[in-house]
């Protein structure tokens, strides 16, 4: 690939009560542009990422980057969006512009500020993400959504409780080393898997451990064409890209397969001439516990119906075999929507540089996966990520 990661910029994620999407967008950007050590003028194309669907007024956001330094203004500018995979269209966009000779530096920058939505309102803009026709009455909105899915699968594989309770444990154990995480918490096994005052079931069998949270936030990259990413401090490059989009409507596939996923990875690995074991770590999109079990099974982790060996026999530890969510996942991170996509992309590049936080850095990292999925497996991206510098 020509295209490589020479800059970024990721804010904590909660809830801001004084931040607004605006603060958010310009605060990454100059970071990023820092970063990379380059100056505005420097950026041929900007490409942000913001789902929306509801959770800010302010629509039409694009043009908020460029108020992040006056030099910005009038350079081609597009907001995409592509459900929760919104952040990672961003960044796969500004790889294409630079393969495509149209760029050589491009800024990406992916945001959310869900937290000032009433909680029934939260509910109805995520579900908007779903078949509407189908899906669009569903109680518990998106978290009912995947709560069918887990009773699903429940029924046809057995009862997968602990599994999805050693998948948030990790994932909590994981974000306490992560700065940006919003809940940097260690709450283990035994609190995740019993239901309790403080740990509902919320639909089906998905418990309130299982589900991640309603987060603002917003991440940056600086992306560059391979001569200019020469000159850099750092360079991490793309070693692949893939993007596989499937049915909208559940009743039109096997929604247990993830089919989507699988496709994806399939093509991003012959791309980068790579097995998956070949992988030092993945992120991968943990909006649900039970999403974490079944994509180990359509990544090639495991056979299908065997995904819990992956958790249970610690392979996705942070010391086993292949370590999955070393950041804490979208679990212990935080999930606005627009840049969980772009903070994916930025913690992979972290740990590649040797540039994680302490307790969070994994050793001798050298190739990096990712996995950001839209909707109930609709919209499927994966990067392979490698350091070229």
């Amino acid at each position: 690939m020509t295209a490589s990661i020479v800059g970024w910029a990721h804010t904590p994620f909660g809830k801001f009560d004084t931040e607004t999407v605006e603060s958010l967008v310009t605060r990454v950007a100059n970071e990023a542009m820092a970063d990379a050590g380059i100056s505005a003028s420097d950026v041929d194309e900007i490409v942000l990422g913001h789902f929306n669907a509801g959770f800010s007024p302010q629509d039409f956001t694009a043009s908020l980057v460029l108020q992040a330094d006056p030099k910005l203004r009038f350079k081609p500018t597009t907001r995409v969006e592509n459900a929760c995979a919104t952040g990672s269209a961003a960044v796969h966009q500004g790889v294409r512009a630079i393969a495509a000779g149209a760029a050589r530096i491009v800024l990406v920058v992916g945001v959310e500020q869900m937290t000032r939505t009433p909680s029934a309102e939260i509910g109805k803009n995520l579900l908007k993400a779903s078949y509407l026709p189908e899906d669009g009455d569903t109680v518990g909105g998106f978290a009912g959504v995947f709560g069918k899915i887990a009773s699903s699968y429940f029924q046809k594989y057995g009862d997968q409780s602990d599994a999805l309770a050693l998948i948030a444990a990790k994932n909590h154990k994981n974000g306490v080393a992560n700065p940006y995480a919003q809940m940097r918490k260690d709450f283990g096994f035994e609190f995740c898997r019993a239901e309790s005052e403080k740990n509902p079931y919320v639909a089906g069998p998905l418990k309130r451990t299982d589900c991640s949270l309603v987060s603002d936030g917003a991440a940056a990259l600086v992306l560059a064409d391979a001569e200019t990413a020469k000159g850099m401090s750092k360079s991490i490059g793309f070693r692949a890209t893939a993007h596989a989009q499937d049915f909208l409507p559940m009743s039109k596939r096997d929604i247990l397969q993830f089919e989507g996923c699988t496709v994806a990875w399939q093509r991003a690995l012959e791309k980068a001439g790579v097995a998956l074991t070949d992988l030092s770590f993945v992120e991968t999109h943990d909006c649900f516990t039970v999403a974490e079990l079944i994509e180990y099974e359509a990544m090639g982790l495991t056979p299908k119906g065997q995904g819990a060996r992956a958790i249970k026999e610690g392979w996705t530890l942070k010391d086993g075999k292949l370590p999955v969510n070393p950041s804490g996942g979208l679990k212990a991170k935080g999930h606005p929507i627009g840049a969980t996509g772009v903070s994916m992309h930025v913690m992979t590049a972290m740990q590649l540089a040797g540039q994680a936080p302490e307790g969070m850095q994994l050793k001798n990292a050298t190739l990096g996966g990712i996995f950001n999925m839209g909707g109930a497996a609709v919209a499927n991206y994966v990067s392979v990520l490698e350091p070229l510098k």
